[in-house]
């Protein structure tokens, strides 16, 4: 396992994107920044935190040997990974926000954004990038916002916590490779926020509507029962859960 640290950078994806272009990475090859000036998250939203006291990484994992019909499990694995890192930390109230955000008393703690190489219609590689807000306590325009340090009190390790994920990353993801899709699904629905509640949604026309999760497809479609007890399907383009 390879680390490489920075102090700053656009994005770790990025970085570690490039690199892939122009060196052959060793798996669970790492960047690590203290500060990201073009952090992304999912649809392109900006991920805005504060230089040296979050955690701010991308983990490159070789996926060439591992036939995957549903890449939607890296990000269950992804997910389950730093939920089972805070839980050992006894964060409390954690729950996975679909598709991968990690909320904490309904707060979002972290965000992942998974980019895949594909290649001839298979998947040869995936960057998984974490931005995970640790020691941070003032989070401007964000009120879903909070972090490990204003939730618990304390002031954490980044060196410690970055190799605790790791550590479960791998461990999930032997998991994957031992073909155990059911376990990992099943997993992760137990920890999804608003799973068999009633919950406000907004569509992409704009429309409030109400429904109740079910379940994730193997897709990782979000299935929701509407009215007149349909279960409809959706996309994260397509479909926004509010608070």
């Amino acid at each position: 396992m390879r680390i490489i640290k920075l102090s700053a950078i656009d994005s770790t994806n990025s970085y570690l994107r490039r690199l892939g272009s122009e060196f052959v990475l060793d798996d669970y090859t790492i960047v690590s920044a203290e500060k990201q000036t073009e952090g992304r998250g999912q649809m392109g939203a900006v991920w805005d935190a504060e230089g040296s006291k979050n955690l701010t990484f991308s983990v490159f994992k070789d996926m060439s040997m591992l036939e995957l019909d549903y890449p939607f499990l890296i990000s269950i694995v992804a997910s389950l990974s730093v939920f089972k890192a805070l839980e050992d930390l006894n964060i409390p109230k954690l729950s996975v926000k679909w598709p991968n955000d990690i909320l904490s008393a309904n707060k979002k703690i972290c965000g992942i954004l998974i980019e895949s190489v594909i290649k001839r219609n298979r998947l040869k590689s995936s960057i998984v990038g974490i931005g995970l807000n640790v020691n941070q306590t003032v989070f401007n325009n964000f009120t879903h916002a909070s972090s490990l340090t204003l939730i618990t009190g304390q002031v954490f390790d980044l060196e410690i916590l970055l190799l605790a994920v790791i550590e479960k990353l791998k461990a999930y993801f032997c998991v994957l490779e031992n073909g155990e899709h059911a376990i990992l699904t099943a997993e992760y629905e137990k920890y999804l926020f608003r799973k068999d509640k009633p919950s406000s949604f907004k569509d992409a026309k704009g429309q409030i509507f109400t429904g109740i999760i079910k379940r994730v497809s193997p897709s990782g479609h979000l299935q929701v029962l509407v009215e007149n007890r349909r279960i409809k399907e959706f996309d994260i383009k397509e479909i926004t859960l509010l608070y």
